[in-house]
């Protein structure tokens, strides 16, 4: 599986923006995608996930951004309101096979992995 990340940039405080995850992959439908995201010296941390169990936010974005996936397209979307200086960050999306124990949050969880895309938000 392929993953390629785009959409991040510079916007304003209370701007929004749209990041979209493009996969090659085979039966995308089956797999779980979630975005994370990593500051300088911080670890990379979760962000939302849709998967076979539904969709899962971080509670820091939870009311302000929205997941989606369009299959038909192999392409997740996080689509980012409101957004805030601390989410400054680099976006990764990442894609995960079905699991029997699944954990929406834990980065162990997926196997692939796209670049990453930078999203800057000014004060």
């Amino acid at each position: 599986v392929q993953l390629q990340a785009s959409g991040g940039g510079l916007v304003q405080a209370g701007g929004s923006l749209r990041l979209s995850c493009a996969a090659s992959a085979r039966s995308f439908n089956r797999y779980a995608v979630g975005w994370f995201r990593q500051t300088p010296g911080k670890e990379r941390m979760f962000v939302a996930a849709t998967s076979w169990n539904g969709l899962d936010y971080a509670d820091s974005v939870k009311g302000r951004f929205i997941i989606s996936r369009d299959n038909d397209k192999n392409t997740v979307y996080l689509q980012m309101n409101s957004l805030k200086p601390e989410d400054t960050a680099v976006y990764y999306c990442a894609a995960a096979a079905p699991s029997s124990s699944w954990s929406a949050g834990a980065m162990w969880e997926y196997h692939y992995w796209g670049q990453g895309t930078l999203v800057t938000v000014s004060s």
